[in-house]
């Protein structure tokens, strides 16, 4: 399954570089995104470097999910794409 990067989770005055918001291909309502919870996520750097993370819960009601990742993430990586497993 593939998903694309939204944008960093974030609130007014704070950024959390680790937490992003992920929208899955073919999810499209929060209980299919509920069912994704718990799943890896893998995220390919241009050098070949992999950051992992785990989807922890739904973001909104359009079926976008939150995963932290291990590290914080690059900004270059908005927009890319990542695989769940």
């Amino acid at each position: 399954m593939q998903g694309t990067i939204i944008n960093f989770r974030s609130a007014r005055h704070h950024q959390y570089p680790d937490h992003m918001i992920i929208k899955v291909s073919g999810i499209d309502d929060k209980e299919k995104a509920q069912e994704l919870v718990g799943k890896k996520v893998t995220w390919v750097s241009p050098a070949k470097k992999e950051i992992k993370g785990e989807i922890k819960t739904a973001h909104g009601n359009s079926g976008a999910v939150r995963a932290i990742f291990e590290t914080g993430m690059p900004g270059q990586s908005v927009g890319s794409k990542v695989k769940i497993e």
